[in-house]
């Protein structure tokens, strides 16, 4: 049986509306009115084997945060729904993935405790609006709805969109592995029985 959740949320701000499979085979229908994003975000399911669709209206003549951030929301959200009580789960995935000059390091944790860290180079190069704090603010967005810690390191790069793409991928990858199924788990991996 497939592990998948469907959400909605509407405020003020934003309307969207998501479908995720976890067990999926990559396929991505993504718009949000943010292309980079949505490029990003087709990346993560493509490597992750996510089954994703994501449509997403916002306040974009504002600016993206608001959009970026409550697109995190509800894919943390869905995850956790789509994980239910993460029996059987591998719990951790990790993955170092080389794009051309960049180099991004993700771990994962799919512990039900959520906390980001994200360690980058300063300055930040800056090539279109979508920026590394936008990104940021995805990446907290979906940790905290997820209950996943999550760590990422964007080691080094020339190149702000193979940086930020090396992510997205590297959390697909990791994501995989963390959600993937474990006949040897019996109940939640976790000594203390409950995560």
């Amino acid at each position: 049986m497939k592990r998948v959740a469907e959400l909605e949320r509407k405020t003020k701000e934003t309307q969207i509306r998501a479908c995720l499979c976890i067990d999926g085979d990559g396929r991505c229908e993504v718009t949000t009115g943010i292309g980079f994003f949505d490029h990003m975000l087709t990346l993560m399911c493509v490597h992750g084997r996510l089954d994703l669709t994501v449509t997403a209206e916002g306040d974009i003549q504002v600016d993206y945060h608001h959009t970026v951030e409550d697109v995190g929301l509800v894919l943390g959200q869905a995850l956790s729904q789509a994980l239910g009580e993460r029996k059987g789960i591998c719990r951790y995935g990790y993955a170092v993935i080389p794009m051309d000059d960049a180099l991004a390091k993700v771990a994962v944790d799919l512990s039900n405790r959520p906390y980001l860290y994200v360690r980058a180079p300063s300055p930040m190069p800056r090539q279109n609006d979508f920026d590394l704090s936008l990104a940021k603010e995805f990446l907290r967005a979906l940790a905290y709805k997820a209950g996943m810690n999550l760590h990422v390191e964007i080691a080094y790069g020339d190149n702000w969109h193979h940086m930020i793409e090396a992510v997205f991928k590297g959390l697909g990858r990791a994501l995989r592995q963390a959600a993937g199924l474990d006949e040897g788990v019996v109940g939640v991996p976790s000594s203390k029985g409950a995560l």
